[in-house]
This record gives C-alpha cells, structure tokens and sequence, in this order.
C-alpha cells in the first residue's frame, strides 16, 4: 500500500522539526503559552488538606421529583388521611426492539408481506452457478420454508426424560406432656365385725329390691309378665356409664378444638403494643342445638363456682310466633353439645343462677309463670313452679333475680313482668309463695287501690343494688326507670326520664355504689349516678341496642350488643367519647344479637343472638386492662369510675 509506506517519512520530518526549533530557541515560547492552564479569576484558593478531603456521595433509590403530599380520603376512618407508599421508580429511556427471530411465523408472515409482488429468479436459467441457485433449496432456508412446506416426521422413539428434584422435609417429633392422674393410699383393717356389718347391709339391701318387687304391679301382655329390674341397681350402673362417658366425650371434644382451647389460654394480641387506644375480640367456641336453631337466645347467666358452666335461655321476643322454649347449660370444656337440657312448654324470657346455690336456677316464661329448676334433681320437670293459683304473672316475665335468704332460711327471688307487678317468690316446703312489693302505674306512684283504679305500666327489666339490699331499679315500657324500695313501696325514690323507648337493661356498677348503666331500642346506652336526674354519658351506637354488661374486673369497663351484629366495648378511663372496640361478629343482614355476658374469671363474653347460637370471644388486652394498685386505697377499681365522674360535672 502506497499510503502505509509514506506515512512514516513524514512523521519523522515533523519531529525533526519541533527539535531543531526547541534547539534554536524559535517557536518555543509561542508553542508553550499555547499549552498553559488558564485559571478563572474567581476560582477559589484551596488548601492542601481542603484538596486532599474526600466528599462521598450516596446514590438512593428515592426519587427526589416524587410527591410526598398525597392525601386521600379513608372511608373507614372517616377523613382524610396521608399516602405514605409513593412509586419512587422512575423511567429515563424506553425503546422497543424490531428485531424478529427467523424461524417464529411473525417472520414468514412479514417475510410474505414484503416480497409477494417480486417474481422469483432462477439463478440456474440466467446463467448463474448452481452452487448460488442450490442455497434456495436448503431445507433451512427462509424461502423454502415458504414455498413449500417440509412434511412432519415423526419420531419413532417417543422418549423423553425429565427428573426433578424436591425438598424432603425433615422429619419432626411432637411430644405432649399430660399430668398424671391423682393417687390416693388407703389402708384399712379388717375384721370379723367389719365383715358381719358388711353381710348385714347386702343381705338389708337384698330385701328392700324383694319388697319392692312384690309392690311393682306387673303388666301382664299375651299372659307373660315383664321382668322388673332393681331400681337401685340400674341406677348405679347407669351413673357409672353416665359419668365414663361425660368424660370421653369431653376428652375428644378438647382434642377436636385443640386450636381454640390453645388460642382461649395462651394468646395475646401483639398488635395491642401499638395501638393503647384499642382492642380486638378473637372468635372462640361457637355454640349450638340443632333443635332450638328457630328460637332466639333471650337470657344468658354465667355459673360462679364453675367458671366455665353457663346457662342459655331460649324463647321468642316475636309475639306472633310463641311456642316451646328451652334451657340449656353449656360448658367450654364441650361446645359441641349441652350439658343439660330442660325442654319447656313457654318460651324462656329470663333466668338467674343463685350466688351461693349453684344448682338452682330461677326461670320466667312468657305465659307468665315462674320456675326454679335444680340441677341435682332427675328429670327435666321444675322443681317449683308457680300457676294462676298461686300468683303468676298474667304477661310475659322480662327479668328475675335471686336475693338473699329471708329470716326463716328461705331461698326467694323476684321478678317483673308486663303487668306492672314486681313479685317476691319465697321457696316454702314444695311451693312457691308470692308478695307483691310494687304496682307500676303510669302517673308514676304506685298503685294502692282496687285493680283498674290506675293505669298500669309494663315492667322491662329491674336490677338489685350490690351492696344496699332493700334498693332496686326498674325499667318500664315508657322509657322510665324508677328507684324503689323493698320497704317502702308507697311511691318511688325517684323517677328518671331515661329512654325514648322501652329500657331493655339497667344494671347497678359492681364497684361504684352510685353508678348504673341502661340500654334501650333507642340506640343509646347512659351512664347514671342515682343522685343526680340527668345521664352523665350518652353513648349513641347508631342501631337498636338489645343489652348492656358491666365488667367484673374493672369499673370503667362495660359491653353492649347492637341489632346490626356489632359488639361495643368501652372503657371510659381510656376513651369517653366512643367505644375502643367495635367488631362486627355476624352477619347484620340475617342475625340480630340479643345479649351479652362477661365471664366472672376468664376475659372471655358470650354473646346470643336471635338464631340460637352463643358466640365466645376473647377480650384482647386493651380490653381488660386492670386498674392500678394504690397504696393509699383498697378500692382501686373505683377510684378510675370516680375519677371519669368528676371530671364530668
């Protein structure tokens, strides 16, 4: 190449050049200047340590352009909240390719597009090599492929091997530690005395199943007589069975819940840390009967020497469609069926459990009678039942209540009905005695003369106060709730305009003497002091509000149940405006819920509703959060209810 050969002469003269002028002194100073750094006249002057310091810069992934003051509105809360989660990508360059793989058919379709109007040439015919012409007929080729098409070939030896490799769970063992079961030593001698007695008493026993025997009348059918069995012997083996199988079934109950049992003892919401304002309910065990599915749960009451027995009354709040009733008794230790059953011929409206005996139950109906049923009693008959005879409630009875024994050692209670009457019940011998303590009227004094002299008023719901025994409220129809006495039944204590509507539920407050709660249809629950005519809080809860309940570990603490399926918890000591627990807990097109009820031990409520079922939740720990212990006081929990009180007057 011509150009490669003289390129080097000519370098060699430029350097020849530069050294004869740098040598002479020619052209040097002016090549130099040419060369010199220009400095900006307002450059700063740096040190050598300011020169040497390094200045990091650290590239994030934030977009600095990114808005940071998004507002939206939150439906659930209510107003307008700030959007923290902002898209911090963002897009520099975008282009798309054109690029098309030569064999997908994208290709022989656009491959059709561009060269369908140009004839095909033959190499061959014009002249050309057949080596050019034979790279059309390669089977390869874009053009073969489209002017004919290469027959399928199948294969002959149809195989195909895959492998995949899983991961093997290691291997795990669970082990669960049960306690071991009570033992008791007992030692005992014998002798020939203790031996005689024992002959004795078997050959006793022998003769009274012989007497009775004789006394049974046999019922002949076909002329052959049916065997009679001793009473005292199938009894005992039917309570040996009985109780064996109480305890399998209970025994795999608890295994089939073991999830809940777990949750019911060891969990706690974590999330509670970080909200002190709010709490949560965990669904628990759900109770139900498949033969009281159409009835409505009007009473709940738990047991206080067995924590985890309570009983459920079943009736119909529906006046068109009265019918049975039923009462039932449910343990945690077995949601999925009743411990008892006691069908009855009326709806049960109410029941109450006696504080120190446990086995009776008092019981209204909606016929207007009155019941005390005993669970050591066999059968499923009351024990005590009231009739027209001796007293009963021509209406149906909304509310009952044990009281303290009278002087004779009497068990009594009471109870209020439609019909304006307020009935003590003294358990004498086999029989209920009734006294009216009061006649509820509507110009608001009690009744004295002859029946019709006065208008009467219905009766709702009526509560005893924890620590005087003589003073009891009483809700009516009318939306009124009177103070009255035991003693003095002339005219009301007082009289508060309480309700728009009919007062569901007053309950006294287990640790404030003064303070008591009522609920109403209305939609309002209100927190009273009895010294005072005017509700110190009104809580509207937007829906018919069917029962309200104290807590029994703090004062401040109480629940209500609305028709719309929702559970409101509230503590005034932490919010008294509104509730800190709202939780819809069933369906509020389809299910109404009726009644609610603390556990006297556990955090655990139960709540019925108007198909049957009782619900268990439990409380998380905003929700039972117990007061403070002072040194200076042995009332604690009263002391926050006092608190909230005065700061509301």
């Amino acid at each position: 190449h011509p150009a490669a050969s003289g390129s080097a002469p000519t370098k060699t003269r430029c350097l020849d050049n530069l050294y004869t002028a740098v040598e002479t002194g020619t052209g040097w100073e002016e090549w130099s200047q040419g060369k010199a750094l220009v400095r900006p006249p307002d450059q700063m002057e740096l040190t050598e340590a300011e020169l040497k310091e390094e200045n990091t810069r650290i590239l994030t992934a934030n977009n600095p352009h990114a808005p940071q003051n998004i507002v939206r509105y939150s439906f659930k809360e209510r107003s307008y909240k700030p959007i923290n989660i902002v898209d911090q990508m963002a897009v520099h360059f975008v282009l798309e390719g054109s690029l098309v793989h030569q064999d997908s058919e994208e290709f022989d379709l656009r491959y059709k597009y561009l060269f369908a109007g140009f004839p095909q040439v033959n190499p061959a015919v014009d002249g050309g090599d057949v080596e050019e012409a034979g790279d059309e007929d390669r089977p390869d080729s874009a053009a073969s492929r489209i002017n004919k098409k290469e027959p399928k070939v199948t294969n002959q030896f149809n195989f195909s091997d895959r492998a995949s490799q899983t991961l093997n769970n290691p291997m795990r063992d669970r082990i669960c530690q049960t306690e071991p079961p009570p033992r008791s030593s007992f030692s005992a001698t014998a002798n020939q005395w203790e031996i005689y007695d024992a002959y004795v008493q078997e050959l006793q026993k022998q003769e009274k199943n012989k007497e009775k025997q004789k006394g049974t009348h046999s019922h002949k059918d076909n002329g052959k007589s049916k065997k009679v069995m001793p009473m005292e012997t199938q009894s005992e083996d039917v309570t040996k069975w009985t109780m064996a199988s109480k305890i399998l079934e209970r025994t795999i109950s608890q295994n089939t819940f073991d999830d809940i049992a777990q949750d019911f003892k060891y969990f706690e919401d974590a999330s509670d840390e970080f909200r002190e304002q709010e709490g949560t309910l965990l669904p628990l065990w759900k109770f139900q009967y498949d033969k009281a599915k159409t009835l409505s749960v009007t009473a709940l009451c738990w047991n206080n020497k067995y924590q985890d027995l309570f009983a459920v009354g079943l009736g119909s709040y529906d006046f068109s469609r009265q019918g049975c009733g039923m009462l039932l008794f449910y343990s945690l230790k077995n949601p999925a069926f009743p411990e008892y059953i006691y069908p009855t011929s009326s709806g049960v409206m109410c029941l109450d459990i006696h504080v120190q005996y446990f086995h009776l139950v008092a019981v209204g109906f909606y016929n207007g009678c009155v019941a005390v049923y005993s669970l050591k009693e066999e059968g499923r008959e009351p024990v005590y039942k009231s009739t027209a005879k001796t007293g009963k409630h021509t209406d149906p009875v909304w509310q009952v209540h044990w009281q303290s024994d009278d002087m004779d050692s009497n068990h009594n209670f009471y109870s209020v009905s439609s019909d304006g009457r307020v009935v003590s019940w003294t358990l004498v011998k086999n029989e209920l005695v009734f006294t009216d303590i009061i006649r509820l009227t509507l110009t608001g004094a009690v009744s004295e003369g002859p029946k019709g002299a006065q208008a009467p008023t219905s009766g709702t719901s009526f509560d005893f106060h924890k620590q005087i025994d003589y003073m009891f409220l009483v809700g009516t129809e009318e939306g009124k709730i009177h103070k009255c006495s035991k003693t003095y039944s002339s005219q009301f204590l007082e009289t508060y305009d309480a309700h728009s509507m009919a007062v569901d539920t007053v309950k006294w407050n287990y640790f404030h003497p003064k303070v008591f709660v009522s609920c109403s249809s209305d939609w309002t629950v209100k927190i009273w002091d009895h010294t005072i005519n005017t509700p110190m809080f009104v809580f509207d809860l937007q829906a018919a509000v069917g029962d309200v309940a104290w807590s029994p570990y703090s004062s401040t603490v109480f629940a209500a149940v609305t028709t719309d399926g929702t559970v409101h918890v509230f503590d005034l000591n932490v919010n008294k405006y509104e509730a800190i627990c709202q939780q819809l807990v069933v369906d509020k097109k389809k299910t109404k819920l009726t009644h609610v009820e603390f556990n006297p031990i556990h955090p655990v409520i139960i709540v019925g509703d108007d198909r049957g079922y009782v619900t268990s939740f439990k409380l998380s720990p905003n929700l039972r959060k117990k007061p403070k212990v002072r040194v200076l006081t042995s009332l604690p929990a009263i002391w926050k209810l006092v608190k909230q009180i005065s700061i509301r007057q």
